[in-house]
């Protein structure tokens, strides 16, 4: 029935168009729209995915996914067609239970996110070539999860144990040219010890390996992550080589410094200068006073792991 009802709707407006042909046209693309519909407890609604949020029993309840991508829509479908289309599926949506739709709406198709605003739709998040809109339809507040709300900085603490020297750098483009471990943002699906590996690798040339995790700094409201909460890590890493090559355009100056010396100097931040003391403690007492090994783990989705990161267990502990 909604089907029908979006076409008689879709049809009617072809007949303004200029040439009968294009409005031809236009009929086959969306006659290929309606088939992409699918039936669902004997009503057609717009292709979607029964996702897991709401809180609910997914199979009969749930939440809807629907990706305009892969719907089938004709490239011009006008922001009234779709709209139309939207509430006749809201409607159905609503009467099956569903208590959210997530829309995911391509940038090609950017006047469709306009539409759905019409109905109660607001943006959940935007990647390079989408946007993803959410609408809860179920009783009370939302209970819908929010976006990402943190960044992942990582940096690594590259310690030769021989020397008791520390790998640092002083960033270029900063108003104060402090003394800090090289590190950056972690990329998405990116372990924590790969980014500090790779960070270093990229800013000093030096090849390294990770050893442990050391510390970690929650900050929030910070002003280089728009405004979202930060979270800084540093690892412990160890040389695999020496030969400093740093970046010229991130770097301005890279040195292997003795960590006594890094610990005491004025020309660091707090954070480093903690980290250097903790470091020089662990050389001393050893480091399994310091650090957080990580273990990987069997998670309980099928076929996944994930890093757990604690003080080492005696082994009469180990499972």
């Amino acid at each position: 029935m909604a089907a029908r009802v979006f076409a008689v709707k879709l049809l009617s407006s072809l007949r303004g168009n200029v040439s009968t042909a294009r409005s031809a046209a236009r009929a086959v693309a969306c006659s290929a729209a309606r088939a992409q519909l699918r039936t669902v407890h004997g009503s057609s609604a717009v292709t979607g995915t029964v996702d897991r949020f709401g809180g609910v029993t997914v199979d009969r309840f749930g939440g809807v996914t629907v990706d305009l991508a892969h719907v089938g829509f004709p490239t011009d479908i006008s922001e009234s067609s779709f709209s139309s289309l939207l509430q006749d599926s809201l409607l159905q949506w609503k009467a099956e239970g569903k208590v959210a739709v997530w829309l995911r709406v391509p940038i090609t198709l950017s006047r469709c996110a306009a539409a759905a605003s019409a109905h109660g739709f607001t943006f959940h998040h935007a990647k390079d070539d989408h946007a993803v809109l959410a609408l809860w339809l179920g009783e009370g507040e939302s209970r819908l999860p929010g976006f990402a709300t943190h960044q992942i900085g990582v940096a690594g603490a590259v310690v030769d144990e021989s020397s008791g020297k520390v790998l640092v750098v002083q960033d270029r483009n900063k108003t104060k040219n402090a003394w800090k471990f090289p590190g950056g943002l972690s990329d998405p699906g990116e372990n924590i010890g790969a980014t500090a590996v790779r960070e270093v690798f990229e800013e000093t040339g030096v090849r390294s390996e990770f050893r442990s995790l050391l510390s970690i700094r929650q900050q929030h409201n910070h002003p280089g992550a728009f405004g979202m909460s930060d979270m800084y890590i540093i690892c412990r890493l160890g040389p695999l080589s020496y030969d400093i090559n740093f970046c010229t355009q991130e770097c301005l100056r890279c040195e292997w410094l003795d960590l006594a010396e890094l610990a005491e100097t004025g020309d660091t931040t707090p954070i480093t200068s903690r980290v250097a003391r903790l470091l020089l403690h662990g050389l001393e007492r050893g480091f399994h006073e310091i650090d957080l090994t990580m273990e990987e783990l069997p998670a309980v989705y099928s076929g996944m792991f994930y890093q757990l990161y604690h003080r080492q267990l005696p082994p009469t502990l180990k499972s």
